[in-house]
């Protein structure tokens, strides 16, 4: 295999056309194919057939287009294989651009708390496992990047596993999630040993389409909002290749209104949506005030969480398995999951 250096595909690993969607192309790709590799509907799909480059490229192929580019939080191969398959209702038929890898929900996953408890290679085997049944990108929670040095490192670890981005917070101190309210909880970071992990982790990078995205904690912390420009600023002259704007508020309107300035400020920078707290707001609204990129960061393990309690309740409360199956899906689904992926997900939708 020809690795890339500071380039485009390397021969052999072409590039999703920029024409039509670049999910359609990859899932052409990924279709089950027999032993002399023609396309099937009978094989099984088991393992992908996509390259870690391609998939590595795509992300950016799809902040390419001017539209609305979605991912969502996967914390096990079975959740990537339903948020890959996954598809909404209308003429529009919306999907999943890629998946999201969340430190608290793979720690929440594991009964752990979210405080960079996660050892980075660890977190990086089970992406692995994501990719062997799926074809879509994937962006990396990065939590702070550690050290700078253990950093580049890191780098060079997501980019060997075909990741195509990694976010890091603007904060330094012990690891506490944005979320939780508290006074002094949160530090931010010195600007200048910020922007020093941003430039090495670019310097470190071998591939060009490799993202670092910034997240701006200000919102969170309550900095003025000039600050929270001056910082965005310094970290796109640092060679961030994306921004994220942060906010714990229900309230989406300071959000929307500083998204507006960054947009005008850094036209070519993509600016990045975590929509936990306002989730009322469309993508059509974020994507008018200037973001390219929504990440739905936990709904999946928080949707399956519930499910599970239901499940054990409905189980205890009348000591037997008929009320539970009222909310499982039939057990013939996941026996063939090895042979068509697509079954696992809820019927065609009108």
């Amino acid at each position: 295999m020809e690795v890339k250096h500071k380039g485009r595909a390397p021969r052999g690993f072409p590039l999703p056309h920029t024409r039509g969607d670049p999910c359609l192309h990859r899932r052409q790709h990924s279709l089950p194919t027999t032993d002399e590799g023609h396309s099937s509907t009978g094989g099984s799909v088991g393992i992908s057939t996509i390259g870690n480059e391609t998939r590595l490229a795509s992300l950016r192929e799809s902040l390419a287009r001017e539209k609305p580019v979605r991912i969502v939080e996967v914390h096990s191969p079975l959740a990537a294989v339903i948020a890959e398959h996954a598809q909404g209702k209308g003429p529009d038929k919306r999907e999943f651009h890629g998946f999201w890898s969340s430190s608290l929900t793979d720690s929440a996953l594991r009964g752990l708390p979210d405080i960079e408890l996660l050892d980075m290679e660890l977190r990086l085997s089970w992406i692995d496992q994501i990719f062997s049944v799926s074809t879509l990108p994937l962006v990396m929670d990065g939590d702070t990047g550690g050290q700078t040095l253990h950093f580049e490192h890191m780098v060079k670890a997501m980019e060997r596993r075909g990741v195509s981005a990694v976010v890091i917070e603007d904060k330094c101190g012990e690891k506490r999630n944005s979320l939780l309210p508290g006074d002094g909880l949160h530090t931010m970071a010195p600007v200048d040993e910020f922007c020093e992990k941003i430039s090495r982790g670019k310097a470190a990078q071998s591939f060009t389409d490799f993202m670092i995205i910034a997240r701006l904690e200000g919102l969170i912390t309550g900095l003025p909002r000039q600050e929270i420009l001056d910082r965005a600023a310094a970290y796109v002259a640092a060679g961030a290749d994306g921004l994220v704007l942060h906010s714990r508020s229900s309230d989406e309107a300071p959000l929307l209104d500083l998204a507006r300035e960054l947009r005008r400020r850094h036209p070519g920078t993509p600016l990045v949506a975590i929509p936990t707290a306002y989730p009322s707001v469309t993508e059509e609204e974020l994507h008018a005030a200037g973001f390219s990129l929504i990440i739905y960061a936990n709904q999946m393990l928080r949707a399956a969480t519930r499910a599970m309690e239901e499940v054990s309740h409905r189980i205890l409360d009348h000591g037997r398995a008929l009320e539970a199956g009222e909310v499982c899906i039939e057990t013939s689904k996941l026996l063939s999951m090895s042979e068509d992926k697509r079954p696992i997900v809820r019927a065609p939708r009108d």
